[in-house]
């Protein structure tokens, strides 16, 4: 039910007095007149105070009324409930006959803007809901608070608020990329390395457009970045005074893919080796299949076949001279199936996880194989016996296993199967001491079957030890050390810190880093996943400049 309240002349200074302390934006400003109560909203209706208005072309005073009119103003919500200020407006005559504007209706300052349908204080309430939710978010936290408002017209706010003036860089710059589209397009975000707020973003991730921005916004003295090159190529060309510094977080990422690609290349040192007949005198011929490459009838496995045919029609077109895409064309395979298979110097390289994997039968192994040589050859009753063990896989399963002792005099248990790459790769790139006992006993033992690995883990320690201490000045000792070894990743590895050794040195040595630019980035992912759809590179901008 509508409750409409009229306001006597006598109470009206009592009422102004009470506006001073509810709506400190309205008392001294207008005079109400009336105040109506409908569900869900509050309409006031007031007038100006004042008996003259100025000019906004010549600055005139004049109490000439041309005219009136009623305007109505959102205000602030005021108990849950929206409120609407029904203004009487009034329009001056201007005095000067020279004067261009014939006519102008007042504006009550802190109240009103030409064409502007909502006060001040609530305008401001609508930006900063806009900043934080953007448009539907927005709009629906908005109606709760009793400010409705369509989801466009935050929208339209966002775009309207202008660009913080910059003029010049931050002495301390940090850059890095983000992906608008990942894969397909990517954006730029430029940090202030002091205060940790983004100063800018970039269409684009190329050496031109980053050395654009730094010819209009000169002095930066330092640059932190990764190791990309064209943010290094764009910082030469426009700030070479500038000390470019490569961060620590990228150096060990890089190092670590590098760890990883030696450790599946060496997966086939790690197969665990079949036990021989305790009978047979004499050991399998060289060119025996390989444990795990072949099924219980000795045929082939298809997944090895596959692998062996892909990774030859891979290699032989990219012999020919053939691009990554236009074999994935040809083959009728995902881009990145073709290019595993393309940095695979052998087959076995893709094979050795694949043909090894872990089976939760492995922890029943020891027990069926105990049984066996008791004499216990009935697949089924050992497939009873643990499952009241709690072993809750198929019959078939603990069958096909049992099956490959036949022909043996006693069974062998099965060798451990070799850690996952995976595993293997975290356990090197931890430090000794953080390692559980039986990670450290695992590693210990991948390690006494390849001297390769064990070559690689020294130099991992050794960089790590380089990188926690910062001792830059060892970086050359160590791509010394790295470059004889026969290991082709980490060659590559230390050839590209050469390539860019003053930004690695300095990186090593300084206490600069791009942890809060990959911060950033990380709240940048989570306003794009907020907008939805509607997260365009313009209205994205805004977002990061204005609330991050």
């Amino acid at each position: 039910m509508t409750q409409r309240h009229r306001i006597p002349s006598s109470c009206v200074a009592c009422d102004l007095r009470g506006l001073e302390v509810l709506l400190p934006h309205l008392a001294g400003l207008v005079s109400v007149d009336e105040v109506e109560r409908a569900p869900g909203v509050i309409r006031i209706v007031a007038r100006a105070r004042a008996s003259e208005g100025l000019c906004p072309a010549c600055g005139t005073a004049s109490s000439r009324v041309h005219g009136r009119y009623e305007r109505s103003l959102g205000d602030s919500a005021m108990g849950g409930s929206a409120v609407v200020i029904r203004l009487r407006i009034r329009r001056f005559l201007c005095r000067k006959p020279e004067c261009t504007t014939v006519t102008f209706a007042e504006q009550i300052p802190g109240l009103t803007s030409p064409h502007a349908r909502f006060s001040p204080l609530r305008l401001e309430a609508m930006r900063a809901i806009a900043r934080a939710l953007a448009g539907r978010a927005g709009a629906r936290l908005a109606r709760m608070l009793g400010m409705p408002v369509n989801r466009m017209t935050l929208l339209r706010l966002l775009r309207r608020l202008p660009d913080p003036e910059l003029t010049t860089a931050p002495s301390v710059l940090g850059v890095d990329d983000f992906a608008l589209r990942r894969g397909h397009v990517y954006g730029t975000v430029l940090l202030d390395m002091d205060t940790h707020r983004p100063v800018d973003l970039l269409p684009g991730r190329t050496a031109g457009i980053f050395a654009a921005w730094l010819r209009e916004h000169p002095g930066a003295r330092v640059i932190c970045r990764d190791r990309a090159g064209s943010y290094a190529d764009g910082a030469r060309t426009r700030a070479p005074d500038a000390l470019q510094v490569a961060d620590r977080f990228h150096l060990w990422h890089n190092l670590g893919e590098v760890v990883d690609k030696t450790v599946r290349s060496h997966q086939t040192c790690l197969r665990p080796v079949p036990h021989l007949d305790r009978d047979a005198e004499e050991e399998p011929p060289s060119g025996a299949p390989q444990p795990g490459f072949h099924d219980v009838n000795g045929r082939e496995r298809r997944l090895v076949t596959r692998t062996v045919e892909r990774h030859s029609a891979v290699h032989r077109l990219l012999a020919e001279g053939a691009s990554l895409n236009a074999i994935s064309r040809r083959l009728g395979l995902a881009f990145r199936t073709v290019r595993r298979f393309a940095r695979a110097a052998t087959a076995d390289e893709l094979l050795a996880g694949a043909v090894h994997r872990p089976s939760k039968l492995d922890e029943y192994k020891p027990y069926l194989t105990r049984r066996w040589n008791e004499g216990c050859r009935d697949g089924a009753r050992l497939h009873e016996e643990i499952k009241a063990d709690g072993w809750n896989g198929a019959a078939r399963t603990v069958q096909r296993y049992v099956s490959t002792f036949r022909g043996h005099a006693i069974a062998e248990p099965a060798p451990a199967p070799p850690p996952k790459p995976r595993h293997l790769t975290t356990w090197i790139m931890s430090h000794p001491d953080n390692l559980a006992p039986d990670e450290a006993v695992r590693l210990k033992a991948a390690l006494e079957e390849c001297a390769e690995l064990r070559s690689l883990v020294g130099h991992v320690r050794d960089f790590a030890q380089m990188m926690t201490k910062r001792d830059g000045h060892r970086l050359d000792d160590w791509i010394a050390a790295a470059t004889v070894e026969q290991l082709p990743n980490l060659c590559s590895f230390a050839r590209g810190l050469r390539h860019d050794h003053a930004a690695v040195s300095a990186g090593l040595t300084l206490p600069h880093s791009s942890g809060a630019v990959e911060g950033t980035v990380n709240k940048i992912k989570m306003l794009k996943r907020q907008m939805f759809g509607r997260a365009n590179f313009d209205l994205l901008r805004i977002r990061v400049l204005h609330t991050l």
